[in-house]
């Protein structure tokens, strides 16, 4: 399970980089250039998506939860914005259902 979180962690920073990166481009007056390093991170995170033994729906749905939590302390940390008391409720709800999801698959293992 800890392997698992691990490498969705990483996952779910690749795919906001990747993402961030056009924003910082097209909304923030960056330069073109982001681009590169943006289609590099989201190929990282597709292949990072590819290293779980589960069927790729499982594997997509676990990582939403792992990729919330993450996406709120990326809001915390890179965007300056204090987290709520929802914002901690719903990460954990997230990543209870990860949880639950990803043991589902262990156990079958």
């Amino acid at each position: 399970m800890l392997k698992t979180t691990g490498i969705y962690g990483v996952t779910a920073l690749a795919e906001i980089v990747g993402c961030f990166l056009p924003y910082l481009w097209l909304r923030k007056g960056g330069s073109v250039w982001l681009l590169i390093p943006a289609a590099m991170s989201l190929a990282i995170f597709v292949w990072l998506l590819t290293l779980h033994p589960a069927a790729s729906g499982r594997v997509y749905a676990a990582y939403g939860g792992i990729y919330v939590a993450t996406a709120l302390v990326w809001l915390r940390v890179v965007d300056g914005v204090k987290l709520s008391a929802f914002d901690w409720i719903g990460a954990s709800v997230a990543l209870l259902g990860m949880s639950i999801i990803v043991l589902g698959w262990q156990s079958k293992g």
